[in-house]
């Protein structure tokens, strides 16, 4: 008789990304601090995005897609983590517009089924020369598209 590994459960949209907690994440209080969320969710992002050829290697102008700004950023935390270990942040866009997207995310646990804190990012995508407002590509926004949550 063989042990089958537990299969995580399937999302109903976005994408579970990996992440790992480590033992200098947390605070001296032994939970992951609370400045250390946004900075996991940020890695997932750049991670997924990564693998869809969006990223920045040092030329802003050449960033393309990569070129944007945090507009604003909202998290809550719903529990604590109280120990190094491998978890995930669940990312989706809510919101898919012309120069900006509003993504949500839930940092959990690697396989989805408990949420720790959740909240919503707006990013801005910029021209890399003015520093205004740009369009994203069709490609980005193809990719984005795939990303959206159903309206409930």
């Amino acid at each position: 008789m063989t042990a089958e590994a537990p299969t995580a459960p399937a999302l109903p949209y976005g994408r579970l990304i990996p992440v790992t907690v480590h033992f200098d994440d947390l605070d001296a209080l032994g939970l992951l601090h609370n400045a250390r969320y946004p900075l996991m969710v940020e890695r997932a992002w750049t991670g997924l995005w990564n693998g869809h050829g969006v990223r920045f290697d040092g030329d802003w102008v050449a960033a393309g897609d990569a070129c944007n700004a945090v507009r604003e950023l909202t998290i809550g935390y719903e529990a604590p983590v109280t120990r190094p270990g491998t978890y995930a942040v669940h990312l989706w866009l809510e919101r898919l517009g012309t120069t900006g997207l509003t993504y949500g995310f839930r940092f959990c646990s690697a396989d989805g089924t408990q949420t720790y804190a959740r909240g919503t990012r707006v990013l801005v995508r910029l021209d890399a020369t003015t520093l205004r407002p740009a369009p994203w590509s069709e490609g980005f926004r193809a990719v984005g598209r795939e990303l959206l949550r159903p309206a409930d």
